[in-house]
């Protein structure tokens, strides 16, 4: 079995709808995924099953050597990072940006009346500050701004010191100064040899940051493609994944635009 990640057969049905079609995919130890493809292509149901948070109708899902069905997801959670937005709303909005950050160490959104030890503490601290909020800490995670609320969410995320990351469309809502800061903190992070395998979903080829190993393209729930991300965000690929003839380009420094073929 693959060391963080390996699907086999993967499919979900609900309501009669098909959301996930037979998906294979494996994430290796160090390496950076990107997931992408349109609206309702099944990315958003991948990471929820990766996350230990669905289970699915069919095929096997592997997760940190451990598969779904044959292992307590809440000894299982502890060891993955996620951020989402679905996991945001669900932080009390008199919550402080440091307890937003700390009570990840016990699995919880808000803070009641559990201790927490001066080591965690000091590593939510650290976490706050490597991701530029450290300053913040006593605001309310609820005055923050979205690109604020989303570095708080990361370095929530790793606050167990994970061994695998998971982030859902990170950049999204964020205005061109806050997407811009984000992808260079997601490039340094991707960088770091001490860093967890990483998955991040996005609907847009700009949002994907630099240092990013490998890429998995969806549609209507099935792999359009998936691999190394230079032989996958090829034209054909992504017209494909798309369903529109697209023009792609990468820049000097490992960044992708994609514009409409005319």
């Amino acid at each position: 079995m693959s060391d963080v990640l390996e699907f086999a057969g993967v499919s979900v049905v609900r309501g009669g709808k098909t959301l996930l079609d037979g998906v294979d995919w494996q994430v290796r130890e160090g390496e950076r995924w990107v997931i992408m493809g349109p609206n309702g292509a099944g990315k958003t149901t991948l990471l929820q099953i990766a996350g230990g948070r669905m289970h699915p109708t069919r095929g096997m899902a592997g997760i940190l050597e451990e598969v779904l069905g044959a292992v307590d997801v809440f000894e299982l959670r502890p060891r993955i990072g996620l951020a989402s937005a679905a996991l945001a709303s669900q932080i009390p909005e008199h919550e402080t940006v440091l307890n937003v950050v700390l009570t990840a160490a016990y699995g919880m959104t808000g803070r009641w009346r559990e201790k927490y030890e001066k080591l965690d503490e000091r590593r939510a601290f650290r976490l706050l500050h490597d991701w530029g909020m450290s300053t913040y800490i006593n605001r309310r995670f609820s005055s923050l701004s979205e690109g604020e609320r989303k570095r708080v969410q990361i370095a929530r995320a790793l606050m167990t010191d994970p061994e695998l990351l998971l982030l859902d469309e990170p950049a999204a809502g964020l205005d061109l100064a806050g997407r811009e800061d984000l992808v260079q903190r997601l490039a340094n992070l991707a960088a770091d040899e001490e860093a967890p395998a990483i998955v991040l979903v996005t609907h847009h080829l700009e949002e994907v940051p630099p240092g990013f190993t490998h890429a998995l393209l969806m549609r209507d729930g099935a792999v359009v493609a998936a691999g190394e991300i230079e032989a996958v965000f090829t034209e054909d690929h992504l017209s494909n994944a798309f369903d529109l003839p697209l023009s792609v380009q990468r820049d000097a420094s490992g960044r992708y635009t994609a514009t409409a073929r005319r």
